[in-house]
């Protein structure tokens, strides 16, 4: 069983529930303190082993591939004035991994921007991580996930806890438990109602697949608003073979909700060396503040 060293992060999205902050910029640009949201998930990607990553993106991204490019003029400007920390910051950017770019031409789901990265996976076993879903920095979820791949050789999927009244947005399986963490995916149901979900576990950002589920993606037929659901290529590859569910509880931080973004920054912020302690005497300072 070969290394999975390839991820594919679909960053397509329109980001419309950021408007108007994402009209110009795209969501996986906003900054969660001093790095833009995408740079977690590429240096999560990093720390897992990962060296070469393809970014799906769309109209208006360029600023994406910027990011993660060289800068000479910015780097001799900091040379010249001696800001050595900040030039070894961006330097480092560009050394992550080897990073490429496809655009998705129109956005016709996630299932879709997955299938456009086939050429580029080959026959290799492959990472999918959304771009506006972000890990804790000492998150093992990633290489806990690569490690049952690299055991069983069969694709692996993020599963978290959530309550009655967010099961509808997300995809849902009906879980055979194997261990605490680990479980065998008996079906997946994408959006179901709290009535209809099979369990509490919803399926979050994180995917470990095998080749084959470029086949199965290819046999799903476009659902609600014309998009080809990553759930539904799920579903036909768990008729073939085994698909298997890893259990996390708590750690991620959806940015493309508004209050998740915030709770991101709050909490990656006190946990910073060089700005915790002031951050959190001004938070508790706040509060007190605040309930008097």
């Amino acid at each position: 069983m070969s290394k999975v060293t390839k991820a594919v992060i679909p960053a397509a999205g329109l980001g419309t529930r950021f408007l108007p902050a994402t009209k110009a910029q795209p969501k996986e640009m906003l900054p969660v303190v001093d790095k833009p949201a995408i740079q977690y998930v590429v240096e999560e990607a990093a720390a897992a082993g990962i060296d070469d990553i393809l970014i799906i993106t769309g109209r208006g991204k360029r600023s994406l591939e910027d990011h993660f490019d060289r800068n000479i003029e910015l780097e001799s400007f900091l040379a010249e004035r001696g800001k050595t920390e900040e030039l070894e910051t961006v330097r480092q950017l560009a050394e992550l991994a080897e990073i490429h770019f496809v655009r998705q031409g129109e956005p016709l789901g996630l299932g879709h921007a997955v299938s456009i990265a086939r050429k580029h996976v080959g026959d290799n076993s492959f990472v999918v991580m959304l771009g506006d879903d972000i890990m804790e920095a000492n998150s093992t979820v990633l290489s806990d996930m690569i490690r049952v791949h690299e055991k069983e050789n069969e694709a692996v999927i993020a599963l978290l806890e959530v309550g009655p009244s967010e099961i509808s947005s997300y995809g849902c399986v009906d879980p055979e438990m194997i261990s605490e963490h680990l479980l065998r995916v008996k079906g997946i149901v994408e959006k179901p109602s709290a009535s209809d979900a099979p369990s509490n576990l919803a399926v979050m950002g994180r995917y470990v697949f095998t080749p084959e589920i470029f086949e199965a993606i290819s046999r799903v037929s476009p659902g609600v608003g014309g998009e080809i659901q990553l759930t539904d290529a799920i579903g036909l590859l768990l008729q073939t073979h085994p698909v298997y569910g890893w259990v996390f509880s708590g750690g991620r931080f959806d940015i493309g909700n508004k209050l998740d973004y915030l709770r991101a920054a709050v909490e990656i912020a006190i946990k910073r060396d060089d700005l915790g302690p002031e951050f959190r005497e001004f938070l508790i300072e706040l509060v007190d503040t605040r309930l008097r």
